[in-house]
């Protein structure tokens, strides 16, 4: 379909209200959707180069996501379950779980696997 007969190329759409709508491998580019609400499958969905700051993210199943090059400066996470999480090549500077300072937990746990 050429971008001059698509009625959904640069349209004004705001303030619209989609219910029971089926936008399965819909491709959304240079889209403004700034304070929207999504309550929706979103499987297998992919955001590259996508601003979600100031996003918010409740009773959401990420399991077996992936994630790179992320920044999550200032986030918070709060009743998480990290389980089987890998993290590598992170920056982990300033960063706590449960008011501990991360690089102090990797000083200890390199301290006390080096005298043992």
């Amino acid at each position: 379909m050429s971008n001059e007969s698509d009625p959904f190329n640069g349209p004004q759409l705001q303030r619209q209200h989609y219910q029971r709508a089926n936008m399965a491998m819909s491709n959304f580019d240079g889209v403004n959707m700034a304070e929207s609400h999504f309550f929706a499958v979103l499987s297998d969905a992919t955001f590259n180069d996508t601003n979600l700051a100031r996003a918010k993210f409740d009773d959401v199943n990420l399991g077996a996501a992936t994630f790179h090059n992320i920044n999550l400066q200032d986030a918070t996470f709060d009743n998480i379950n990290f389980s089987n999480v890998k993290i590598s090549n992170a920056n982990l500077t300033d960063m706590s779980i449960n008011g501990i300072l991360v690089s102090d937990l990797l000083a200890a746990y390199e301290k006390l696997e080096n005298s043992a």
